[in-house]
């Protein structure tokens, strides 16, 4: 198997984020910046060149390979705003019938602009995400 691309930088997530072009995204990233750091504790790190994660750990694929990654990010796309949430459905569908406008993919989930969602909802999602990952990593 091939070595993941796709790894923790010492790139600045501010200047990155002040980078967007595109005001109402450059907007939303900054305000996801602030929520994800006051719901994780975390700083964030710039994972490649556009993801922004917090917090660290262990992932392990069912073939027993491990690699780093973190628990919750963001990735502030050209089309929309990748979220990263480390849910499985059973544990995510809850929080989606509620959270409002989105596309969800296997792996994480899509919103055009931060204010198509409920923002409580949302932070309710990211503690849980954390807190699962937590217990299972301890």
């Amino acid at each position: 198997m091939s070595e993941l691309k796709t790894k923790a930088t010492t790139e600045s997530v501010e200047d990155f984020l002040n980078s967007i072009e595109q005001a109402t995204r450059k907007a939303d990233g900054l305000k996801l910046l602030k929520i994800f750091k006051e719901e994780t504790g975390e700083e964030p790190v710039l994972w490649g060149p556009s993801i922004v994660g917090f917090g660290k750990y262990k992932f392990k694929y069912p073939s027993g390979k491990e690699m780093d990654w973190f628990p919750v990010g963001f990735a502030p796309r050209k089309q929309s705003i990748s979220v990263y949430i480390m849910l499985g459905n059973a544990d995510l569908e809850p929080f989606l019938a509620k959270l409002g406008k989105h596309k969800k993919s296997k792996g994480c989930l899509y919103i055009k602009k931060l204010s198509d969602v409920d923002e409580d909802i949302f932070r309710e999602m990211i503690r849980t995400s954390i807190n699962l990952v937590q217990s299972k990593n301890q």
